[in-house]
């Protein structure tokens, strides 16, 4: 290694570790059963990250110059639009994007809103190819939006290996295509998976989609925070991808807007399906001509500046310590927790958990025995400070098929209606999840606090109501919500009244 890039390295290093500790609200404290306070042990990167301080402080620096876009006759509105602009270039550095042939917009409601229009809009450029191939491991995000516009979406099963569900099964996928190469329009598939972490091998499948002239359309909601992106530039080109749909929220800028990236050609061949202020040239009483410029065209309305601004700055920090960097930090944690966690009395694991068969990051779900994973969650958050997940994670078949086979092995003479009411009973689990933030000894409690548990479930098992919802409730224990942050209270004590 030469003098140059051990210097970037150490100040890589440098800048992750200014990162790690000052994480907007990584010192939060809540109270816990039993009497006190304990600082949160933050475990729900999966489901939103924190916000790093230092988009909380480029936020706080750009609001005095907070003004619409779409203008550059007065000050603020130029430096809006100017950063606005220069939002989206980096979200195509960030992603691998050229961008001669790749544009990206924003959308409204994380990568739900992205998912909605790509699926309409390659449902009306490509009608003549009337279905979608898409995974069993995928977001509802990336299933129900596909379902909704096409007549027929067919679900890949992930392989099985040793009792565990790992990657896609792409023997299975490569069937799906022989038999109906010319009528699949693409497939939608995720990088990694928001339940177990499991990384998927998009290029590989861009690949197959290509060669029988689909497309290939990435949920990179959990991969964008977590590994490196790189939609376009390959050496062959079949391996690019067409589509990249993520979200601000998990990408440690939470509020800020979805994001599509995509080929160019994709939508420029139909009308954006939203229309309104500016993504028109000109509008007459009778007709009107839509912008041919992206990302103007797939924009209307008035943008989520500030969400756009933050988010650029995520990525652009990011890109500071480098992906690859990151990847291989949150290897070795994941790696960590997998090998920690297996020596809890009692625990399931999901997913394959050897890196031999596939590679997880960021998230690692379980169930105790005998304890429901409301229960657990419950426990972690009120005895120990620990925010983690449970439930299903808006993966339902793909939860259930896990359950399911966790099962087996102790339902030995169970019939299949059997096996499944048992595993509708128990179906959901918890999720840890992590984020640049988390640290060994963040893992490290998790266990301490799971073996804990273990050992103690009878006496907190009688210390808690289980809800119609599921949800586990204390007895004596309680949390204020109030106590510790509401709008009209801050408002008036803001106001002295």
């Amino acid at each position: 290694m030469n003098e140059a890039s051990t210097i970037a390295r150490n100040d890589s290093t440098r800048v992750l570790e200014k990162l790690r500790r000052e994480a907007v609200g990584l010192d939060a404290h809540y109270p816990v059963a039993g009497g006190g306070e304990r600082r949160r042990t933050y475990l729900d990167s999966s489901a939103s990250t924190l916000r790093l301080s230092i988009v909380q402080e480029v936020l706080d620096r750009y609001q005095p110059h907070y003004a619409n876009t779409h203008s550059t006759l007065h000050y603020a509105a130029r430096v809006s639009t100017t950063e606005y602009d220069w939002a989206h270039r980096v979200v195509l550095e960030f992603t691998g994007a050229d961008p001669v042939n790749w544009m990206c917009f924003f959308t409204g409601s994380g990568a739900t809103a992205g998912m909605n229009r790509v699926a309409r809009t390659l449902r009306r450029a490509r009608p003549e190819r009337d279905m979608v191939v898409t995974s069993m491991m995928e977001h509802h995000s990336n299933d129900l939006p596909h379902r909704k516009h096409f007549p027929e979406v067919v679900h890949i099963a992930s392989e099985s290996s040793s009792d565990a569900l790992g990657c896609v099964d792409l023997a299975r996928m490569r069937e799906v295509f022989e038999q109906h190469g010319a009528r699949i329009n693409y497939v939608a598939i995720t990088g990694v998976s928001n339940v177990t972490g499991i990384v998927n091998p998009i290029h590989e499948i861009a690949a197959l989609a290509h060669r029988h002239g689909a497309l290939i359309v990435v949920d990179a909601a959990q991969m964008a925070a977590h590994v490196p992106i790189r939609t376009s530039g390959h050496a062959d080109p079949a391996r690019d991808l067409d589509v990249v749909v993520f979200s601000g929220h998990k990408v440690y800028a939470p509020g800020s807007p979805g994001v599509v990236v995509a080929r160019r050609e994709l939508f420029a061949s139909t009308e954006p399906e939203e229309v309104g202020g500016g993504m028109v040239d000109t509008v007459w009483q009778d007709r009107y001509t839509v912008s041919a410029g992206f990302p103007e065209r797939e924009e209307a309305g008035t943008p989520n500046v500030p969400g756009a601004i933050g988010l650029a700055a995520a990525l652009y920090t990011l890109q500071q310590v480098g992906m690859a960097t990151i990847a291989a930090e949150e290897s070795e944690l994941m790696s960590y927790a997998l090998a920690q966690l297996a020596g809890v009395p009692g625990i399931t694991l999901y997913g394959a958990t050897d890196p031999k068969v596939c590679v997880r990051t960021g998230a690692v779900t379980f169930n105790l025995e005998g304890c429901e994973h409301g229960f657990t969650a419950a426990v972690l958050n009120d005895y120990f400070n620990i925010a983690v997940r449970n439930e299903c994670f808006c993966a339902h078949p793909y939860v259930r098929e896990m359950v399911t086979i966790s099962l087996e092995d102790s339902a030995d003479g169970l019939s299949n209606d059997e096996l499944e009411l048992l595993a509708q009973q128990r179906r959901g689990m918890v999720r840890a999840s992590f984020g640049i933030y988390n640290t060994r000894s963040d893992v490290d409690a998790l266990v301490a606090a799971l073996h804990s548990i273990t050992a103690r479930k009878d006496e907190l098992l009688a210390l808690y109501d289980r809800l119609p919802n599921g949800d586990f409730r204390h007895r004596t224990f309680s949390f204020d919500c109030a106590n510790a942050f509401s709008v009209r209270g801050a408002v008036d004590e803001l106001l002295g009244v």
